[in-house]
This record gives structure tokens, sequence and C-alpha cells, in this order.
């Protein structure tokens, strides 16, 4: 199947089924060990490595894989672009159902010859259902994005023609249609990937078409580019603002046991590393508590013009030049 097919085919698709939605009959069919319980004893318990892959001094003597796997716990793994083979090293979380597995995001990077993404996803899911007595076959692979930027879509050609896989079409319709949303982005909706449920909603601001997603199993709260470790580009403040906001109401009305966004660009002692570096040796971790997002809302509260603002923790950058690095000059509008 051809790229162009491969999207008009998932384009013109049912949405994904939601809590409740079946398997696929050849899933049916497979004889299957009993059911993984991801309801029970919450949130489930993982760990974050002290130090991801962050690039090299010298990009072309880097000897590191392309990408870091993380197993955060035995069901949930994490992938880290190495930055030596991209300055947006972009973090793509893996989530395994009963009957599925939800790949959030991609690596930055197109052919399989570039580096092979769908095979590191295809490893990741041998070895799970090895762990699991489970066929690779049986499980459907849903391929979805935080929001429209090539950093988080452009391996679309690598799962062209991948058998019981499921992608995220690549215009605002087909992406709120894939979740069978119809009041983007306040609607809610859930998806069930075989007892595991992720929970996801609109949040908009960075750009329009963007979503937040909050995995029960191991209550992380994903939240894409709009809120991450360094240069957070808001291109539309009141809508940005707005999806803050909706973070907050489900912060006070869920447990989350991190906030997690798609990149790292600053160091632990909150310096910015400039634009298109290929080298972070002292990178803040990518996880964030609650507070943290609480003191960033704070501080957009009182932010009444396009500018810089240092949470602590981020750099909310309000309608300023885009691809610009933290120094002297406030990069605003006029």
């Amino acid at each position: 199947m051809d790229r162009r097919t491969f999207l008009t085919y998932n384009a013109a698709a049912a949405a994904i089924p939601l809590a409740g939605g079946g398997l696929s009959s050849l899933a049916q069919a497979a004889t299957r060990p009993a059911p993984i319980d991801f309801k029970s004893n919450l949130p489930a318990p993982g760990t974050f490595p002290a130090k991801w892959i962050c690039g090299s001094k010298s990009a072309m003597d880097n000897t590191d894989p392309p990408v870091h796997v993380h197993w955060y716990n035995p069901h949930t793994a994490i992938l880290r672009q190495n930055k030596a083979y991209s300055y947006e090293a972009p973090f793509a979380p893996l989530y395994f159902g009963n009957d599925r597995v939800l790949l959030l995001d991609e690596g930055y990077t197109q052919l399989r010859n570039d580096w092979d993404l769908r095979g590191v996803v295809d490893q990741c899911i041998e070895e799970w259902c090895a762990r699991n007595g489970r066929d690779p076959a049986s499980m459907e692979l849903i391929v979805a994005f935080s929001h429209l930027h090539d950093d988080h879509y452009f391996a679309v050609n690598q799962f062209a023609g991948r058998p019981h896989t499921r992608y995220m079409g690549q215009t605002h319709e087909e992406m709120v249609g894939f979740w069978g949303m119809t009041n983007f982005p306040e609607q809610r909706v859930s998806l069930d990937l075989g007892g595991r449920e992720i929970l996801i909603w609109g949040s908009p601001g960075h750009v329009v078409s963007e979503f937040a997603y909050y995995d029960s199993y191991t209550q992380i709260l994903y939240t894409g580019d709009m809120f991450y470790r360094g240069r957070c580009y808001i291109s539309f403040w009141q809508p940005w603002f707005d999806s803050m906001k909706r973070l907050i109401d489900f912060v006070d009305t869920h447990p989350v046991s991190h906030v997690m966004g798609c990149h790292v660009e600053i160091s632990k002692d909150g310096e910015d590393y400039p634009y298109g570096v290929t080298w972070q040796p002292d990178e803040a971790p990518v996880q964030m508590t609650v507070q943290q997002l609480r003191e960033a809302w704070a501080m957009a509260q009182t932010i009444k013009e396009p500018g810089i603002y240092f949470t602590g923790t981020v750099f909310l950058c309000n309608q300023t030049r885009g691809l610009t690095t933290i120094d002297k000059n406030p990069y605003r509008y006029a």
C-alpha cells in the first residue's frame, strides 16, 4: 500500500473504537492468556531514566543508537530520539493494553533508512508479547500524535503497509474525526486499549490541531508541545490560555503522577539550550509535577502582552518569533 492509499484508508475509516470497543476478528480469534489488570493498584509504578541519550559533542562522531528505548514499567515504553539525529529529539510514549498498542508521536525521521522507527516499535511489541504470552499479529497498533508538526508525524511512510495498524490523518478534520470528537476542544473522549483507558481532549494554542492525553494506568498526563521543558511557543494566546485552564481543571479532579511534554530544551539549572543544538549534557528531566503546571498557570494569568516569560520550569513564549533562543533580546512583536 503506497502512502497516499494508506492515508486515504485511515482518513476514510470509521473513528477508532472508544471505551467498550471490540477487537478485530483476527484478534478475537487468537488464543490468549488471562487479561492483564490495568485498573487495580493505581497509579502503576514506573521510573524515568537518570539520563536520556541527549546527543554528542560532535554529531558525526556519535556512537549511541538513534532512539533511546526506556521501559517505564513492564507495560509502558517511552522512546526518545537521540539529539545527534535531530535537535528536536522528540519523546514518544508507547502504551500497551490487552488488545491495542498506542504510539503517541514519532521521531523526526521519514524513511526507514534514515533510522527505523517502525523496527524499534515492532521490537518493543515483540518483547512485550513474548513476556505476556501474546501473538504480535493479534495486537492492533494505533499511531497517533499530539499535533500537526512534522517532528511528530514525519514517519508516516514507515508504517504504510504495516498490518493491523491505524494511523491518524493529517488534517484537523481527520485528527478530530479519528477520535470521534464532535465538540473540539472541550469534549473528552476515552480510548480503550483493552482494559487500559486513555482520555483525550483538545489542547490548542501552540497550534490549532492539538491534543492532551491521560493514561489512567500510569496516570501520566501527556501535554505535547503546549507545555514542556523548554520554549513553549504559543501561537494563539487565548486558545492556549483556555487549554491551560482545562489542564488545571483536569488535575483538580484526577490523580496525576507526572506531567510530560514532547521535548526538553532546558538544563537542570534553567539554562536555555540554543535552538538547533545537538548536545544537551545536563538537560532537565522530561517529567514535571502538577505543582509546576500550577505555577505556570499562575504566571499565565498575569501575562497581558506578547513576550517571553520564565516560570522556573518552562519558557512561555507568547506570540514571539519562532525558532529563537532565550537571551537578552525580547523577541516580541512590536
